[in-house]
């Protein structure tokens, strides 16, 4: 019963989610009120607030994958592989896959439009940047092993999140433009390959994962 129960609340904070989402890319963040969602969706205004504390958790329902994204992917990095290589590795993948969190979904520019009007949205995409990197460097740093009082992780995470807030842009950039998906791919490779060559052979060593035997 108590998987049953937790699949009927994630159906139930999918669904309030999609419904506030559809009407904030129709309409505007700041012109959608929540009571406006919890009518849309069939629910109560207490039921939204349940699953949503803030109304800007209604947009950025995902907001803990993305900050545990590039910490994941440092901790099940392969045998020989470093952490930063793992970072940007998924990144590139991202792209490659043509994954919608990486910006390259169709009608990408309307959540970059909707996101960066509403003056909450943005602090809110700020401060999830913040926590994004802050997250790195601890994991950066656990799987190091560095000693208390040791900063590299702290400026690999800089860098590494200042190379995917660069490629996250172009995509935003590009959506704005209307430029195709494949086009903004192609570009966002190109910066990729470009910020790689760009970090030094310490920062791209960093926390390499021993190859067994």
């Amino acid at each position: 019963m108590a998987g049953l129960r937790e699949r009927k609340k994630q159906q139930t904070r999918t669904h309030i989610s999609d419904v506030a989402t559809g009407l904030f890319l129709e309409r505007g963040f700041d012109a959608v009120t929540v009571a406006e969602v919890a009518e849309a969706a069939d629910v109560s205004v207490n039921t939204v607030y349940n699953y949503f504390p803030a109304k800007e958790d209604l947009f950025l329902d995902r907001e803990e994958e993305v900050v545990e994204r590039p910490s994941e992917r440092v901790r099940s990095r392969a045998p020989g592989e470093s952490a930063p290589e793992a970072v940007l590795r998924g990144l590139r993948t991202d792209i490659e896959e043509r994954q919608p969190w990486a910006g390259l979904g169709e009608g990408y520019e309307r959540f970059v439009s909707v996101a960066f009007s509403a003056p909450t949205l943005t602090a809110r995409l700020i401060h999830m940047m913040y926590r994004t990197q802050q997250r790195l460097a601890e994991t950066l740093a656990e799987e190091a092993g560095d000693p208390a009082g040791d900063h590299r992780a702290e400026f690999i995470a800089g860098q590494l999140m200042a190379v995917q807030g660069a490629v996250y842009r172009t995509a935003g950039q590009c959506a704005l433009d209307a430029w195709s998906v494949e086009e903004t791919a192609r570009l966002m490779l190109e910066k990729l390959a470009l910020a790689e060559t760009l970090l030094s052979p310490e920062v791209r060593d960093y926390a390499r994962r021993p190859v067994a035997g």
